[in-house]
């Protein structure tokens, strides 16, 4: 877990402000960027391997979305802010994956970093994703940490037409990849949620030997989950002040998605306390189960005090004890024994004790 939360940050050590170095997990493959550019009426689409090949700016009435998949290699990022002149601290800022979910106003456009966050079947592992996205008065740029691309259904609608997105602005556009970001941390929140459920059963069936672990493992996974979605809250809040990129219309559903990050947070304390609690009962079912084993130990171990007792005193092999030399000694202490054991076990019983 600490490998998704705290990345090598030893990287950019000694290094002066605005370096590009990339703070993740390094990858082969070459990222893509996706070119995308949009009217009301139009809508073209490409794909470009290098930088230089991108149009250097924004058609007249249109809006221009560059996507980045794959942030594995710094030079390609310095080639974009160069070409389209974005600050130092802003590329230093999109390689650094391991950074808190923030925004910042630069006047001439916003910048953002978000969290993704993806339920691994596999591994039953959160895997938080960097999401960076860039806001001009015409110009949108989204870079993706890795991973299949997140927003394919906010192209299917650039390209459909439908709805209102291309009758909108780009800060509408950035409104569209907020939301998918956050709608998928509500199908994330499910799977979880679907863990909680088989874990509360198996706690409730006593199996608390095997549910430790996997409650503490649970609760790894809310950390990074908590960690990476209640910035994202005070984030949309400062976006909707602005005044001069964010149109009026746009955020009232920037409002909806504040709302919905909120109902997420409300959701990720909920699943906190439900873990408390369950590790809460684990115990008291260990504890109650340790009970139970010492009770059952000391009522037989109460039982055997009278006997061992009365074995020892006959034990003692003096030679004027005058049992020792009845015919029937052996067997009237026996029985004598047993007597006192069902007796005792019968007290128990009233008292109920066992």
């Amino acid at each position: 877990m600490i490998d998704r939360i705290f990345q090598e940050f030893s990287r950019k050590s000694g290094l002066p402000p605005g370096s590009v170095v990339l703070v993740g997990e390094k990858k082969e493959q070459p990222g893509t960027i996706g070119f995308v550019r949009y009217a009301e009426s139009e809508c073209s689409e490409q794909e470009y391997q290098h930088v230089k090949d991108l149009p250097d700016d924004a058609g007249p009435g249109t809006v221009t979305w560059i996507h980045m998949n794959g942030i594995h290699h710094p030079q390609v990022i310095e080639e974009l802010g160069l070409k389209f002149a974005l600050h130092s601290l802003v590329l230093e800022d999109i390689a650094n994956t391991g950074h808190r979910p923030k925004f910042n106003d630069w006047d001439d456009y916003l910048f953002l970093i978000v969290k993704s966050l993806i339920y691994n079947e596999q591994t039953t592992l959160v895997m938080p994703g960097q999401i960076s996205i860039i806001c001009s008065a015409d110009m949108v740029f989204s870079f993706q940490e890795s991973g299949p691309d997140l927003f394919t259904a906010v192209r299917e609608r650039i390209r459909s037409g439908k709805g209102r997105i291309r009758k909108k602005k780009a800060d509408y556009l950035v409104y569209a990849l907020l939301d998918t970001i956050v709608d998928g941390y509500f199908s994330m929140l499910e799977k979880i949620g679907d863990r909680i459920e088989e874990l509360e059963e198996a706690v409730l069936d006593n199996n608390t030997r095997a549910a430790f672990h996997r409650i503490h493992e649970l609760q790894r996974e809310i950390t990074v989950i908590r960690k990476s979605i209640w910035p994202v809250r005070d984030l949309i809040s400062q976006m909707e002040k602005n005044e001069t990129l964010v149109a009026g219309n746009t955020k009232f559903y920037l409002r909806d998605v504040y709302d919905h990050v909120i109902q997420s947070i409300d959701i990720v304390e909920t699943f906190r306390d439900m873990l408390s609690n369950l590790h809460e009962v684990a115990l008291s079912f260990n504890s109650n189960k340790m009970n139970e084993i010492m009770k059952v130990l000391t009522i037989i171990a109460t039982i055997f005090i009278p006997l061992t007792f009365i074995a020892g005193v006959y034990g003692m092999n003096f030679k004027y004890m005058p049992e020792l030399q009845w015919r029937w000694g052996y067997f009237a202490v026996l029985f004598f024994m047993c007597l006192i054991g069902c007796l005792m076990v019968y007290y128990f019983k009233i008292k109920k004790w066992f």
